[in-house]
């Protein structure tokens, strides 16, 4: 049997050679790595890119561009004009109609006042008419501040402030309700209850009120401001539509020499009426605006200011001889005055200021005959009251009282109902010429969302319908 020879030790340098090599097999025998797989978005650009590269493929991008700028034109000038017309149509129907309804509540509050105080005045000699003057005055501001209630967000300013009325209501009526039942028994002390709920007026009630009034007046400004702005992002959309449509018409002249492509010309005939409709009937709705407000909530916020004036005189020319001099005001050069003669001088001031400026922001024969009727009742208003003011004055209080609340030939109070009527006719005149301004404003806003739509989808088919010709020529 033949001998083998010996093989030699493994060394350090083979062992080393035989693990690189079975490394190396390991490694050759895994899969190759790949590559990370694309984004649909990385795909679909080199899709474009490729398709670009092709007059057809360049066609169909160019009609889907156009596609979408007419319909995003047409979508934005719907979406804006509706949020416009929305505006108006809040004007019309809530903003303003809350705004007078809030005015309308401090005008029943301090006409309430000031029946109560003539009441009071005349004693065992109030009359019927007297008494339902002041039970009308409450139900109505009871009534109005329901419906403002109603139409009001909870939680908000005006909700709160309407609470807090209707809350204070029948506490006032109480207080009147005991002066008067004190007041007929021969019991002085009625005059502190009325004395108590003037106060109560005066010092809370009517701020509360005013503030209502002048929250809705800031509500109606903003929807004013809504409903004027212009609609720049759908204009802006329009020229760069127009632009874009223009473009394409000539890049198809130069390349065919046809000089009219029919869906390219519907798709900007369609874009041009949006855009015209758009600038002509917002210009038209402006307008309508702009004069309800000059001539319609301006005249009435003046005549409102007119007829609280003249209440307020009312009241503080009754309250002068329900206090008898016992409440008094220091001035400035330190001279002490009856705080409610002074009061009334304040106020019939405020009045003649009011008068003026509702005879300058008047605009017809119509809204300037009440105001000037209210004015010439005023002045023979302030003569009377000088009349009764020296009878008291000289210590004739009957014959003051019977200048003042209707017991002889001339008295103030008819010229305060005169001053009244006509300021209810001027109103009258003013709110019917902002609701016809107003509504003229809001009507040229109608049909121009969906006309603006519809014209869309016309205008991306004519586009669509207008490339597709030019495609159909490379098959």
């Amino acid at each position: 049997m033949p001998s083998v020879p010996p093989q030699p030790a493994p060394t350090a340098t083979t062992t080393a050679a035989t693990t690189a090599a079975a490394a190396t097999a390991t490694t050759n025998s895994l899969p190759a790595p790949t590559e990370p797989r694309r984004t649909a978005f990385a795909e679909g650009f080199d899709q474009l890119r490729a398709a670009a590269t092709t007059e057809p493929g360049r066609l169909r991008i160019i009609g889907a561009l156009l596609a979408a700028l007419v319909v995003a034109f047409g979508a934005i000038t719907a979406w804006q004009m509706t949020d416009r017309a929305n505006a108006a149509d809040d004007v019309v129907n809530r903003s303003q109609p809350l705004s007078s309804d809030a005015a309308d509540i401090y005008r029943s509050l301090a006409d309430a006042n000031t029946a109560a105080a003539s009441g009071y005045l005349a004693g065992l000699q109030e009359k019927p008419a007297m008494r339902e003057g002041y039970e009308k005055d409450i139900r109505t501001a009871a009534a109005k501040l329901v419906k403002a209630a109603a139409n009001s967000e909870p939680g908000s300013t005006s909700a709160n402030t309407i609470a807090e009325l209707s809350r204070l209501l029948p506490e006032y009526k109480g207080l009147v309700e005991t002066a008067r039942a004190n007041n007929r028994q021969g019991y002085p002390v009625g005059g502190a209850y009325l004395r108590a709920a003037n106060e109560m007026m005066q010092q809370n009630m009517l701020p509360k009120a005013e503030k209502l009034y002048q929250t809705e007046n800031q509500r109606l400004r903003d929807d004013y401001a809504d409903a004027k702005s212009f609609p720049w992002a759908a204009a802006a959309l329009g020229i760069v539509a127009l632009a874009a449509l223009a473009w394409a018409q000539r890049r198809n002249y130069q390349r065919t020499n046809r000089v009219l492509n029919h869906g390219l010309v519907t798709a900007t005939a369609a874009s041009v009426v949006v855009l015209l409709w758009l600038t002509v009937s917002h210009t038209v709705a402006r307008a309508g605006l702009n004069d309800s407000y000059d001539h319609g909530v301006r005249s009435l916020d003046v005549l409102h200011q007119a007829r609280i004036a003249s209440l307020t005189a009312r009241s503080d020319e009754n309250l002068t001889l329900v206090r008898r001099g016992a409440d008094t005001r220091t001035l400035a050069d330190d001279k002490v005055v009856d705080a409610y003669e002074w009061g009334y001088d304040q106020q019939i001031d405020q009045l003649g200021k009011a008068l003026d400026r509702a005879a300058d922001l008047a605009d017809d024969s119509a809204g300037k005959k009440p105001v000037e009727d209210a004015n010439g009742f005023m002045k023979v208003w302030k003569d009377r009251h000088g009349i009764a003011r020296d009878d008291n004055n000289s210590g004739n209080y009957q014959a003051a009282r019977d200048r003042v609340i209707g017991a002889a030939k001339e008295p103030t109070s008819v010229c305060f109902d005169n001053v009244d009527k006509a300021l209810a006719t001027a109103l009258t005149h003013e709110q019917n010429e902002f609701k016809q301004a107003a509504n003229d404003g809001r009507d040229s806003l109608s049909g121009l969302p969906t006309g603006a739509a519809v014209l869309a989808v016309l205008g991306a088919a004519g586009a669509v319908l207008g490339i597709g010709r030019r495609l159909s020529e490379y098959r």
